[in-house]
């Protein structure tokens, strides 16, 4: 499947057309100055006291745009929203711009910018940066993931994969046949803890994408899980973020 009707497909299941919590009505989201701005979120009891783990979360298509709210309306958004200020965690909401793909190199270098602003502004701990996304944030995961190994202390990339026509030729890995991409990017990701979500049902990114990198990593000898909920369509974020389990893995990863 070409990775931009994988895009255009995602869109249309997670577009949001109206406002679900207006981020800039709560103290817990605020605006960066860099890389075109981002919400952060901060929690309630952050103190500049010690050094806090931080969590970048890459958005599915449908929320590309330059509006900035966008991105915290689904996937991770709406778990660190209900948590009331108490999810424990920096998070930075990149956004991706109208028909932008993750991993693009004007996009890692607002990505890379905002990160940078996010550690120094809010104590953030370099030992406990974690990357993630779902969908198009999915692809963005594996590919930012494998292109700054050394910023990231673990990865958790959902109903995402590494095949697809490279929309330009300067996109991540688009020298690299499809089927020699899940080898190379776990080469490049090492040690480096991952643990993937996936839809056994999905439709539009096909399980199998997941598969081939859960295996291509332990072929590799790195370290990862693989969870495939065999119920579930394309959007299998909803329950992967609400796992309890998930956050006491990735709070324990340390680089």
């Amino acid at each position: 499947m070409r990775l931009a009707l994988v895009a255009l497909l995602c869109a249309s299941v997670t577009g949001c057309a109206t406002t679900l919590f207006p981020p800039e009505r709560t103290t817990t989201f605020q605006r960066l100055s860099k890389g075109a701005g981002a919400y952060v979120y901060v929690p309630k009891d952050w103190s500049p006291d010690r050094l806090w783990p931080v969590v970048v979360y890459l958005h599915g298509a449908g929320e590309r745009g330059t509006d900035f709210v966008r991105p915290t309306q689904h996937g991770l958004g709406p778990v660190v929203w209900r948590s009331e200020g108490s999810f424990p965690a920096i998070v930075v909401f990149p956004q991706a711009r109208p028909n932008a793909y993750w991993g693009m190199p004007e996009n890692n270098a607002g990505v890379l910018a905002q990160l940078d602003e996010v550690m120094a502004r809010y104590h953030g701990d370099p030992s406990r940066v974690y990357l993630t996304g779902n969908s198009l944030g999915g692809f963005g995961t594996w590919f930012m993931g494998a292109l700054y190994p050394e910023r990231f202390a673990a990865l958790v990339p959902i109903c995402g994969g590494v095949r697809g026509k490279a929309p330009r030729p300067d996109a991540p890995f688009a020298q690299i046949a499809e089927d020699a991409r899940a080898a190379e990017v776990a080469t490049r990701i090492g040690k480096m803890p991952v643990w993937i979500f996936h839809g056994k049902k999905d439709p539009l990114v096909p399980a199998k994408y997941s598969r081939e990198l859960d295996a291509a990593i332990k072929s590799a000898g790195g370290d990862v899980r693989y969870t495939e909920y065999p119920d579930l369509g394309h959007q299998s974020w909803d329950r992967a973020y609400a796992d309890p389990a998930l956050w006491t893995w990735l709070w324990a990863q340390h680089k």
